[in-house]
C-alpha cells in the first residue's frame, strides 16, 4: 500500500459481509467455530498443511497438520459427548500451553459446548471463583494443576467431570469423577459439528481483574467474522505465513488471535510453552522462520533491555510484520523496533469484551509512535463525552473511547451480570472504560484507564503520559504512575520505577529523573515521589496492576492476586 494508503476508501469498501462470504456463511444458516478452524481447512485442501508447531520448555518440537487437528478435535468432541457433555455446558480448560489446550477448543466448540479458558497460573481461589460463577460442568487439566481443582471440588456441585491429560497410572491414582485422556488414543475421522448459529454462545472469557472482580464476557460463534477479518487485514496473516502470537489463551488475545483467527485463515502457528527469555524468543523466531509476530508492550520493553545486538545475531529475515497488544505501546518501543528489526510495531487496541481488534495501525498506514491508530474500517469508534456520550470532535480533548454496536465479536452479556453489562452503554455507544483523545487526522492517543485517572487538586491526569516520559530516561526500564492520597490535593502523583541493568537506586538518580520529567510534563503531571522497585506487579497478559500499587500505598487489602505474573 505504501504512500498510496487510502483509509477512507477502506472504510467504504470493507464490511463484515466479506468475512461471511469467505467463510461460506449464509444469513440464518449455521456457523460452528470448531468446524471453521478444522474441517473447513480439510475441505479447502489444507489437510497436510502444518497447523501447529509446538515447542516445549525443553526444546522438544511437535508438529500437527490440519488433518491432525481435525481428527484429534473430533476425538475430544466424541469423548466429552460420551461423558454426558451437551450443548451450552461450560467446559473449563485449565492447562499450560500444551497441544491439548489448543486442540480441545476444536472439540468443545464442535460439540456446541462453551469453552471457558483459564490461565494456568491461577490459584485455587481464582479457579473456584470462575468455575463457580459459570457453573462449569467439566474441567480439562493436568496433574500440575489437579491439586488446585481438588481443593475446591467439594464447593463446585456442578463440576461433574475432571479430565486429566497427562495421567500416569503407575505413579498416582485418580479419584471419583476424574478420568484420564490421551488425544492420540481417541482420534477419529468424523464428528458432525453441532448445528450452532450466529448467536449461539461459544467462548466465556473472564476479564483479567485489573480493576476488580473478574466478569465473564460471553461471546458467540459469529465472533469469528470479526476475528477472521481483523487477522487478515491488521495482522496481515496470509495462507503461507508462520505466525506467532505470544499470548496465553487464558487471556482473550491468546484465544481470538492465538487459536481461532489463525486457524480460520489456515495459517501455521507457533506455540512456545516456555518462560520468557530474549534469546529463547529470538531463537524461536529464527528456527521456525516466523513471518508475523503478535506480542505485548511489556515483552517488547523486556527485549529492549538487551538492546539490538541479540536481534542482529539471529537470522530473522523471514519476519515481515509485527503487532502489539495489551497496553499502549510507548513511542520509544516503536523507534527501537525500527532500529532492531527494520520494521514498525503496529499497535492494536481492543478488550476481552470487544472480542477482536477495534482500533489499530493498519499495514501501510503511517505509524505515529505512541498512537493507537484509527478504527478498524468495518466499525465505528469515537472519543465521547463521559457524561453525555456525544462524540468529541475537538482535537486533543480527552474523553472515553467508545465503539458503535453491533459488531460480530462483541460480548453479548456478562455471565450472570446483565446489570453491569448494561452499564457499559451510553447514548448508543459501548463505552470501553479507557480515555483517549483524537488528533486532527483521526488517530487515537491513549490517556489512561478511566479508573486509573489521578485527581490532583481537581485536575485529572492520566498515568500513561507520565509513564511514557519516565521510559524515555536512559535508566528506566519500566514505570507505573498512581495517585497517592494527599490531604491537600486529594491525590499527588507517585511513580514506581524499575531500573535497567547497570543502574542503581540513589537519591541522585531520583533527582536526575525528576529534572528529566520536569522538562517534559506539565507541573500537574509531575511525580511528587519516586519509589524504585525490582519489578512491577503485572497480570499474565502484561497489564500493570496499578490497583495493587494503589492499595499498598493506601494501606488497604490488595484483593485477588491470582492473575499476577510471578516470574
Amino acid at each position: 500500500m505504501g504512500s498510496h494508503f487510502d483509509y477512507e476508501r477502506m472504510r467504504r469498501e470493507i464490511t463484515w459481509d466479506a468475512a461471511k462470504r469467505e467463510l461460506g456463511f449464509v444469513n440464518g444458516g449455521t456457523i460452528n467455530l470448531g468446524y471453521v478452524c478444522a474441517d473447513r481447512n480439510l475441505e479447502l485442501g489444507r489437510g497436510e498443511k502444518l497447523a501447529l508447531i509446538h515447542e516445549d520448555h525443553g526444546g522438544h518440537v511437535r508438529r500437527f497438520t490440519y488433518r491432525d487437528v481435525t481428527r484429534l478435535g473430533n476425538g475430544w468432541a466424541e469423548f466429552l459427548a460420551s461423558h454426558g457433555v451437551k450443548s451450552l455446558d461450560r467446559v473449563c480448560v485449565f492447562l499450560e500451553r500444551v497441544p491439548e489446550l489448543y486442540i480441545s477448543f476444536v472439540g468443545i466448540l464442535k460439540l456446541g459446548a462453551i469453552v471457558q479458558p483459564l490461565f494456568s497460573a491461577f490459584g485455587e481461589e481464582a479457579f473456584f471463583q470462575r468455575a463457580d460463577d459459570s457453573k462449569a460442568a467439566v474441567c480439562i487439566t493436568q496433574h500440575k494443576h489437579l491439586g488446585k481443582v481438588r481443593k475446591v471440588r467439594d464447593k463446585l456441585p456442578d463440576l461433574r467431570l475432571v479430565v486429566v491429560v497427562d495421567h500416569d497410572e503407575t505413579k498416582r491414582k485418580l479419584r471419583e469423577g476424574e478420568v484420564a485422556y490421551s488425544m492420540e488414543d481417541h482420534a477419529r475421522d468424523d464428528f458432525p459439528p453441532a448445528p450452532t448459529y450466529a448467536e449461539s454462545p461459544s467462548v466465556l472469557h473472564y476479564t483479567s481483574g485489573t480493576t476488580g472482580r473478574p466478569k465473564g464476557a460471553l461471546h458467540v460463534h459469529s465472533s469469528i467474522f470479526a476475528q477472521y477479518l481483523t487477522a487478515k487485514l491488521v495482522l496481515d496473516i496470509r495462507d503461507d505465513d508462520v505466525y506467532w502470537c505470544t499470548a496465553d489463551p487464558g487471556w482473550v488475545t491468546g484465544t481470538s488471535y492465538g487459536i481461532l483467527a489463525p486457524w480460520a485463515l489456515g495459517a501455521t502457528q507457533v506455540v512456545l510453552d516456555a518462560g520468557f527469555s530474549s534469546d529463547r524468543w529470538y531463537e524461536t523466531m529464527e528456527k521456525h522462520r516466523v513471518t508475523v509476530w503478535y506480542t505485548a508492550p511489556t515483552a517488547i520493553r523486556m527485549l529492549m533491555k538487551d538492546g539490538v545486538d541479540p536481534v542482529r545475531r539471529r537470522d530473522l529475515s523471514a519476519l515481515r510484520h509485527m503487532c502489539s497488544v495489551g497496553e499502549p505501546l510507548n513511542p520509544e518501543a516503536v523507534h527501537w523496533g525500527r532500529e532492531a528489526f527494520g520494521l514498525d510495531f503496529h499497535d492494536t487496541f481492543w478488550q476481552t469484551e470487544t472480542g477482536s481488534i477495534v482500533i489499530t495501525n493498519l499495514p501501510g498506514m503511517p505509524v505515529k509512535p505512541g498512537s493507537m491508530g484509527r478504527p478498524f474500517p468495518a466499525l465505528d469508534a469515537a472519543v465521547v463525552d463521559p457524561v453525555t456520550g456525544v462524540p468529541i470532535r475537538e482535537a486533543g480533548r480527552v474523553g472515553m473511547i467508545a465503539v458503535r454496536p453491533p459488531w460480530p465479536s462483541m460480548m453479548r452479556t456478562y455471565w450472570n451480570n446483565t446489570a453491569t453489562y448494561l452499564k457499559k452503554f451510553l447514548n448508543g455507544w459501548y463505552i470501553c472504560g479507557d480515555r483517549a483523545s483524537l488528533d486532527s487526522e483521526g488517530y487515537f492517543w491513549f490517556s489512561g484507564r478511566d479508573d486509573d485517572v489521578i485527581n490532583t487538586g481537581g485536575h485529572l491526569v492520566g498515568p500513561f503520559e507520565i509513564e511514557s516520559a519516565l521510559l524515555e530516561h536512559p535508566a528506566v526500564a519500566e514505570s507505573a504512575a498512581i495517585g497517592k492520597p494527599d490531604p491537600i490535593n486529594m491525590e499527588v502523583v507517585k511513580a514506581f520505577v524499575a531500573l535497567r541493568p547497570g543502574h542503581g537506586a540513589s537519591s541522585d538518580l531520583e533527582l536526575d529523573i525528576m529534572n528529566f520529567i520536569r522538562k517534559r510534563l506539565s507541573p500537574l503531571a509531575m511525580p511528587q515521589e519516586i519509589e524504585f522497585v525490582e519489578k512491577l506487579p503485572k497480570t499474565r497478559s502484561g497489564k500493570i496492576m496499578r490497583r495493587m500499587l494503589k492499595a499498598k500505598e493506601a494501606g488497604i487489602e490488595i484483593g485477588d492476586t491470582s492473575t499476577l505474573d510471578d516470574e
